[in-house]
Order: structure tokens, then C-alpha cells, then sequence
């Protein structure tokens, strides 16, 4: 099961959330906030783990939804030139 990352209005900024951490992550700019949100995509995805990132608009609706697939990581001795 994918994790889910989500970026959402929070008061008068904008918020990362993620059920791997306890506290969002909170920004002044929605842009800054979806930055942070694919750049902790791609660290799970790294790491071998599926996420989905979601982004809502101010009024809540579903602006997006992306799939961000795990990376298989590469043999070694399979990438070599014979």
C-alpha cells in the first residue's frame, strides 16, 4: 500500500503531511509546500516504498493525485560491461 503525502491549505499557509511523521510540515507559499511534498516523494521512492501525493486546492477540493512508484534498485553486477 502506497503512502499517501498531502499538501492542503493549513490557516493562512499551506501544510505536508504524511503518517510517517507526527507534525506537518507547515509553509507560507502552497508552491514551496508541493516542492517539499516531491522531494520527500522521491526520498521514499528511493528508499524502495510507493507513495501517492495528493494536492488540494484552498477551497479542498482535489487539485491532483500522482503516483510516485518505488525505484528497484540496480544489481551491481548486473550493470557492469561485460
Amino acid at each position: 500500500m502506497p503512502t499517501v503525502i498531502s499538501v492542503a491549505p493549513e490557516g493562512e499557509g499551506w501544510a505536508v503531511r504524511c503518517p510517517e511523521f507526527e507534525n506537518a510540515m507547515i509553509f507560507k507559499s502552497g508552491a514551496r509546500a508541493e516542492a517539499a511534498a516531491r522531494r520527500l516523494a522521491q526520498r521514499f521512492g528511493r528508499a524502495g516504498r510507493p507513495c501517492v501525493l495528493e494536492l488540494r486546492l484552498r477551497n479542498g477540493d482535489v487539485a491532483g493525485r500522482f503516483l510516485c512508484p518505488a525505484e528497484q534498485s540496480l544489481d551491481p553486477a548486473r550493470s557492469r560491461a561485460a
